[in-house]
């Protein structure tokens, strides 16, 4: 006989589980005929919720349902997917098809709407104590014998047909102590709810595992509580951890802030996260949208998809962009023509570069024009400034070269031929889309759509960005908020919020000093490579590069492996996947330092059969193998198996002003403590042992 059994047996099992449930059902209908006030709809729906804690979920209902109708809300259900506010209708008007409005009167709607939503925020402030995210407490209005599935603002609508199956398919958030925990807490804060069950002895089935808590169980211990979620969450893929928000976090995204405010904190503290949860909390309370922006072109679907997992009835209230798509989405709405087109620009840097870049004084400094595009980019145009007079007397902050009066001479008339060049050619550069876009904003201000505005790895913004973040929400109370840390920033040049007009200081700027991510080998090894370098954050205050981190995770390993070649190396590389496993694919990402070496390790992994996935292309979702991309694309991410091959910082040339070499290396080492504080559980480093002169 195989390990299912024969087929007779196994029809036998169905028909047995079958009878099961049915008995169960019954059970689940005599209780709900005890709410006598209720309609035959209603105790229908009542006995689906009822059966679900067959499975552990636990459900409270209003007193009062059974001789009044005064209750605001009918119940209160505690399950793996959270906690759910439910207010069971039985209109004879359901909800019109597709678009979640009510056919009944507008002014009844808005007034049952409002009763549920209230009841839920009660619900929330109570739970907050015990570290559950808003996102965890959802409003749900369920429609007595009807058959519909829809979204009204905050709240899901579903009939009576509908609402079992969406709850049991809903994430799992909450494990049995939690959902207990929860459950008898709400009964402290309710006390018009009881807590009500099919009873085992009616159903003749026989009682679960886990019976009722006693009285001394709902004394629960919030800090075991706190340690379970955690651990639970780094069981899971790496997906469900990058969304998971500490307990201690709550408070944080549900703050109320009188203007713009920032989150800034150490790598691995959990800023982004918190933004998320920023983002869902805000959806769920204003009616306007958010604009969730990054620097990084990949990171948007990322965040998209978690926020659609997290809180799906608000997800399409939430606009997830990089900072430039969105200015040119912004510019196509508003009618303002654009040119943008990275690579004429390039080129008319190039013939610019030429003529009066080449045989001037910066050719002594660095006689490469990268650095010099750099210049212009991020430190005049991403500054915006439009006069010599500025730009001489600049502090170019994130710049460690000195220029003299001469240097800075030659600096703008390479400016000014680029932007003749750029201009006779007809093309505009990145920073001019986003030009463009802060003039249309501040020539027409109050005709934003948002109602908040939420920047995530400010740092690597351009002022001109940041402003323009600005100018679409103002001061507004919980307006705007800027995300990041100066230390992680990978791209050369820098400003300050003063710079844009904003002030967050006092209770609008927190920091974050707990690290949730990184084993602490790995936070050590990567805070060892930029120990040295303190850096100038965005709120104007200078930090040293070793930085007093609090750590909660402690269970991880740092691989380091020195090979003799280049083919050596592949070869340790390819052998630590394959001994981690090809289970650990899914949660690991392969690193790389440039575009070279990214295809490099794309052809190398193609040619062992190793399956991959570009994060160029990753959008959130669990993929079967091995993430590969470079530093940059990592940047927002979080893996549990990091692997960094050559990882070693490569030396200036020689014939590069010494300022301008100690600038180079200090943002290559930046980009690798990036890049090593992605790993939460394992960090491979890969070194190749070159011989002085080979």
């Amino acid at each position: 006989m195989g390990a299912g059994g024969s087929a007779s047996e196994r029809a036998q099992e169905a028909r047995r589980h079958e009878r099961e449930l049915r008995e169960q059902l019954r059970a689940a209908q005599r209780e709900a005929r005890r709410w006598e006030a209720a309609s035959e709809g209603e105790r229908k729906v009542a006995a689906q919720l009822l059966m679900l804690t067959r499975r552990g979920w636990r459900l409270l209902v209003d007193r009062r349902w059974p001789g009044t109708r005064a209750a605001n809300v009918d119940m209160l259900l505690v399950g793996p997917g959270g906690v759910f506010v439910i207010d069971v209708k039985n209109w004879r008007a359901a909800p019109e098809a597709g678009d979640g409005h009510l056919t009944a009167g507008r002014q009844r709607r808005d007034g049952e709407i409002g009763k549920l939503l209230a009841v839920t925020r009660v619900a929330e402030g109570a739970l907050a104590s015990l570290g559950l995210s808003p996102v965890a407490v959802q409003p749900l209005m369920v429609f007595a014998g009807r058959s519909f599935s829809g979204t009204l603002g905050r709240v899901r609508l579903l009939g009576e047909r509908e609402v079992g199956p969406a709850l049991i398919a809903e994430r799992t958030r909450l494990g049995a102590a939690m959902i207990r925990a929860i459950a008898g807490h709400l009964e402290q804060v309710f006390p018009a709810y009881e807590a009500s069950s099919v009873p085992a002895e009616r159903s003749g089935a026989k009682a679960p595992a886990s019976s009722p808590p006693s009285q001394a169980e709902t004394l629960f211990d919030i800090e075991g509580l706190r340690d379970a979620a955690m651990k639970a969450a780094l069981r899971g893929p790496v997906e469900q951890w990058m969304t998971f928000l500490h307990p201690d976090q709550v408070a944080l995204v549900r703050r109320n802030w009188a203007g713009p405010a920032r989150v800034s904190g150490p790598a691995g503290t959990g800023k982004t996260v918190v933004a998320l949860h920023r983002a869902a909390h805000l959806a769920q309370r204003t009616s306007g949208r958010i604009l969730y922006v990054t620097f990084a072109s990949n990171l948007p679907r990322v965040q998209s998809t978690f926020l659609r997992t997290m809180s799906p009835a608000v997800a399409d209230r939430v606009e997830f962009r990089s900072l430039h798509s969105w200015a040119r989405k912004f510019l196509a709405e508003r009618g303002i023509a654009h040119r943008l087109h990275g690579g004429r620009a390039e080129d008319a840097f190039s013939r610019a570069w030429v003529r009066c870049g080449r045989h001037s004084v910066l050719s002594v400094l660095d006689p490469s024009p990268c650095y010099w595009r750099e210049e212009v980019d991020c430190v005049i145009k991403g500054r915006g400034i439009t006069r010599f007079e500025e730009y001489a007397t600049l502090r170019r902050h994130r710049r460690r070269t000195n220029l003299r009066r001469p240097h800075r001479e030659a600096v703008w008339a390479l400016y000014e031929e680029y932007e003749r060049v750029r201009a006779e050619r007809g093309v505009h550069d990145f920073n001019d889309v986003l030009s463009l876009a802060l003039a249309e904003a501040r020539a027409r201000p109050g005709r934003s759509p948002y109602a908040a505005v939420i920047a995530d790895e400010v740092q690597d913004l351009t002022l001109v960005g940041v402003c323009l973040l600005h100018a679409l929400v103002g001061d507004a109370p919980n307006g705007l908020l800027l995300v990041g840390d100066g230390q992680q920033a990978v791209y050369p040049g820098g400003f300050r919020l003063s710079d844009a007009g904003i002030d967050v200081r006092g209770d609008r700027g927190q920091v974050l000093r707990t690290n949730y991510r990184n084993a602490r080998q790995i936070l050590h090894a990567a805070l060892a490579v930029v120990a040295e370098d303190a850096f100038d954050d965005i709120d104007g205050t200078r930090i040293a590069g070793l930085r007093d981190v609090d750590l909660t995770y402690h269970d991880g390993q740092v691989v380091r492996s020195v090979s003799r070649t280049p083919a050596e190396q592949d070869a340790a590389l390819l052998a630590a996947l394959r001994t981690r496993g090809e289970a650990s694919w899914p949660d690991s990402a392969l690193l790389c330092r440039s575009k070279r070496e990214t295809d490099h390790y794309r052809r190398l992994l193609d040619r062992a059969g190793i399956e991959q996935c570009s994060l160029e292309r990753y959008d959130g979702r669990p993929v079967p193998g091995v993430k590969l991309g470079s530093y940059r694309r990592a940047k927002g991410l979080e893996f549990k198996h990091v692997y960094l091959p050559d990882h070693t910082p490569a030396l200036a040339c020689g014939s590069v002003d010494d300022d301008i070499a100690r600038e180079r290396e200090e943002l290559s080492r930046t980009q690798l403590f990036v890049a090593m504080t992605r790993a939460r559980d394992t960090l491979w480093l890969g070194a190749v042992r070159r011989e002085p002169g080979g």
